[in-house]
């Protein structure tokens, strides 16, 4: 069933209202998602929990539809664990600070709810289509560790460990190109609405390593970069977009990262 961003936050309301999960009607349970780990939580924040689970487990089921389009059997589902505070992953203790990740180890895409807040009031990315990039971006490293991308990086490291920061932002880059691939499906599929791709690439801009940096220190040290630039990230992400094609996100053959 097709359905836009604003039916999307449609049903969330009508989630909040009622105290109801609207999208069970379209199915959208999402495979491996679940209720997150969490202290108490007052009524209206439990509500609005059940309905933000609701919504990433709507797209995490469109990413991952995407994915079997585009690689047929060579694709199998990532699992998703929404939780609060700290978890322990195949990868090791996550905490918040740790933010959104991916674990090789056990296919499973981490996010703590509460970074959504922080996209949103700490690096100024509203929007549900930015919440959507989060997700689409780690399914992209999933895609990664099929592929082999990333299990060969890693060995790269190992091998050139003066490399090491550059192929970790060729790795991430290549992933905001992935989620790009989605995005570009997802406007094939007309689920995207006016002003949704501005929320992706805002969010994309965002997070990017010079911008981190000079938020929390005032400076920029590129040889600290692990996920790179905001100009970067969004030209990355922007590729994916308008190709829908994984031959454009070959970052690893584009060093300089554009």
């Amino acid at each position: 069933m097709r359905l836009g961003l604003g039916g999307i936050v449609v049903l969330l309301i009508l989630s909040v209202v009622f105290k109801q999960n609207f999208f069970a009607l379209l199915g959208a349970g999402g495979p491996g998602s679940g209720e997150p780990s969490t202290t108490e939580l007052s009524p209206a924040e439990k509500a609005r929990q059940d309905t933000l689970v609701s919504f990433v487990s709507f797209v995490l089921d469109t990413t991952q539809a995407t994915w079997r389009h585009t690689l047929g059997n060579r694709y199998r589902d990532a699992k998703l664990v929404l939780f609060r505070d700290a978890i322990q992953s195949a990868c090791g203790y996550a905490e918040e600070a740790s933010g959104p990740f991916y674990c090789p180890g056990d296919e499973k895409v981490y996010i703590d709810l509460g970074f959504y807040d922080e996209l949103k009031q700490r690096f100024g990315a509203p929007g549900d289509f930015a919440q959507a990039y989060v997700l689409a971006h780690e399914i992209g490293h999933h895609v990664q560790k099929l592929l082999g991308i990333e299990g060969k990086m890693r060995q790269l490291q190992g091998q050139h460990p003066q490399e090491a920061n550059q192929l970790s932002v060729d790795l991430e880059l290549q992933a905001d190109c992935f989620a790009g691939i989605w995005g570009h499906e997802a406007a094939l599929e007309n689920i995207l609405e006016s002003g949704d791709v501005e929320e992706g690439l805002n969010a994309a801009a965002a997070v990017g390593d010079d911008r981190i940096q000079r938020m929390s220190t005032g400076r920029v040290n590129p040889d600290a970069f692990t996920h790179g630039t905001s100009a970067q990230r969004v030209d990355w992400f922007k590729r994916g977009m308008q190709s829908g094609d994984l031959k454009s996100c070959d970052t690893f053959g584009s060093r300089d990262g554009t």
